[in-house]
This record gives C-alpha cells, structure tokens and sequence, in this order.
C-alpha cells in the first residue's frame, strides 16, 4: 500500500499567529543586528552613504548655506548663492504659444523662474510685484531674452482696485488673458500663537489669500474656455508648521479654494490648480528666519537640500498647458522633494 509523505503540521489560529508573527520578527532583529554592527564598523563611510543622492544634472546647492537675513520683501539680487531659475536644461515646445499670463510674485523666487518658461513656451508675461524695481527689470530682462514681451506692474495685491488695474493694463497691453499665476506671499515666524498681532496676522492673511481672491475676481471677466488659474500653494498648507500658524492657515486655505474654485469654474471650461512646494531658495525664507536659521534651510526635507526654483517652474507649465493637463482640474500638485510631513 502506498504511503504519503507527511507535511509538517501547521499552527492555526491565534497560537498559530503569535508564533508566526514572532518569526518574522526574529528574521528581521537578525538583520537588524547584522545591520547595527555594519553600521559601526563602517564608522563615518556610512554616513556619508546615507547623503540624498543628487536628482539634477546640474549641480544643487546644499546645507550648510552661507548665514544670511534679508530685510523684507527681500531681493534675490542679494541672495547668496543666487538662486537658479533659467532651466537651462529645459527645451520650449510652443506649449503656451500666443497666451497671454499674469504673475503675481514674479519679480524673484518660483515666480520669476516661472516667467521665463512661460516665455519660452511662448506666452507673453505681466510681472506683478510690490516694490523690488531691480529685480523686476531683471525677470523683465530674461523673459524678453526668450523672444517675448513682458509687462511690469507694481503694486499691491491687497488692493482690489489695482487687481483690476493689472488685468486691465495687462489685457490692453497683449489683447487677452489666458493665465493667471497667483504667486504673491507673505511669511513671517512666530513661536507663540501670542506672539502674532493683529497686523501680523491681518497682513498674512490679506496677501496671501485676499490677494489671490481679488486677482481671480478680476480676471475671470477676460478668461475663456482652455484658460488656467494656477495658485500657489505650500506643504504647509497639507502638513502645518508650528511657527507658521498664519501662513499655514493661509496656505490651507489657498488649496481649499483651488478646489472649490476649480468647481465652480468647470462649467466655463476653465482649469483652476495649485502646485504645494517644499522649501525652496527664494527671498521668502531669508528674510523671515534668522541668519543661522538660513544655514540649515531645507536639510531636513528627504532630498536634504531646498528646492531652486527652476525645479518647480516646470509645474506651472504643465498645468498652464492645456496639450498637457486638459484633464486636471482642482489638483495641489506636491513639488517637495518628498513627504516631510
């Protein structure tokens, strides 16, 4: 009579689980420890394989930055190293050819890096801006070297009045719009909820979301079907930050009417996203943290450096464009170099 080779019993139910379980748990404190004594042995080698490997051709600059406090607004012109924008790797395919943008913000930082791609995708640019007139001419400098026209329109962004004064000059200058960056930002720490005043925090939430509700009121009037509103918003806005209770709210705030906007303008045939950045080496930060506070700015995030603005240009591209995007409406597209929630 033939027999059967017996199979080992199995363990079943809850026993059957807690003896498994501790398998598997002991498989892994073995690696672990052959890990540990690795790690010892290598000493400082290992610390040094542990640095994020770099993710651009083009070298990044990384902590420790040089220590440094701009005064408010801030100046790129002053920044140290100067904060890179041109994207000299990306190639124009005429993906904005014959648009005219509005950017708010776009005289330094992600809005002027958008700018030029703008530009050299085709489309015409109005730099809205507060008060940095050199840095303006700048932007004004590089989007006319990529062939195109471009706009300087200072002001306030606060102010609903020259929010329509922008949109009308610009549409009277380039005929149409069909874009609008809402970039504009104000930041500025506190530790305490108590250590923000009412000017502080009236100031911060009137830049940063008054302006961008009176921006898209006032151009909504000349957009059109295939039109975009990109706001910009922060992983701040996803994740929070303990001393940017304002700007924080802000940030929430601008994704909550990126989506609802996003709703209420689909039937019109027009797009409305955001794009949520991490750090990245604008004027924003240094001339809000302290000197030694700069030194260290972005190395906690997993790619262990802040982004250059040319790194989140292209973003704004994409959702301008509607050969690229015509199929995404109400997103928060998250540029930062990884989850630092």
């Amino acid at each position: 009579m033939a027999t059967s080779k017996k199979t080992p019993a199995r363990a079943t139910g809850s026993k059957g689980a807690v003896a498994k379980g501790r398998r598997v748990q002991q498989q892994t404190d073995a690696k672990d420890q052959q890990k540990t004594k690795a790690s010892k042995s290598a000493g400082k080698k290992d610390t040094a394989k542990k640095q994020p490997a770099p993710t651009s051709p083009r070298p990044k600059p990384r902590p420790p930055l040089p220590e440094q406090h701009l005064r408010k607004p801030g100046q790129e012109s002053r920044l140290d190293p100067r904060p890179q924008f041109e994207a000299p790797d990306y190639r124009g395919s005429g993906k904005l050819e014959g648009m005219a943008t509005i950017i708010t913000g776009a005289d330094s930082g992600i809005g002027r890096a958008v700018a030029v791609l703008f530009a050299r995708e085709g489309a015409d640019v109005a730099v809205v801006y507060l008060s940095e007139d050199q840095d303006a001419r700048e932007t004004k400098r590089h989007v006319e070297k990529e062939g195109q026209r471009c706009l300087l329109i200072r002001g306030d962004v606060r102010d609903p009045e020259f929010c329509e004064k922008a949109v009308r000059q610009t549409v009277g200058a380039f005929g149409r719009l069909d874009v609008l960056v809402n970039n504009a930002a104000y930041q500025e720490h506190a530790d305490a909820l108590e250590d923000i005043t009412e000017e502080h925090f009236d100031l911060t939430m009137r830049t940063n979301i008054y302006g961008y509700f009176h921006m898209a009121r006032a151009a909504l009037p000349y957009l059109h079907k295939g039109s975009a509103i990109i706001n910009t918003g922060s992983e701040t806005g996803l994740f929070g930050n303990a001393h940017l209770l304002d700007y924080s709210a802000t940030k929430g705030a601008i994704h909550a009417f990126t989506m609802s906007l996003a709703s209420n303008l689909v039937s019109r045939g027009i797009r409305v996203n955001a794009v949520a950045p991490g750090p990245v080496w604008t004027p924003l930060n240094p001339a809000d943290k302290q000197a030694k506070g700069v030194a260290n700015f972005g190395k906690s995030n997993p790619l262990g450096r802040p982004a250059q603005p040319e790194e989140l240009s292209p973003a704004y591209v994409f959702l301008a464009a509607p050969s690229c995007s015509s199929y995404i409406n109400g997103a928060i597209l998250p540029v930062m170099g990884g989850s630092t929630g």
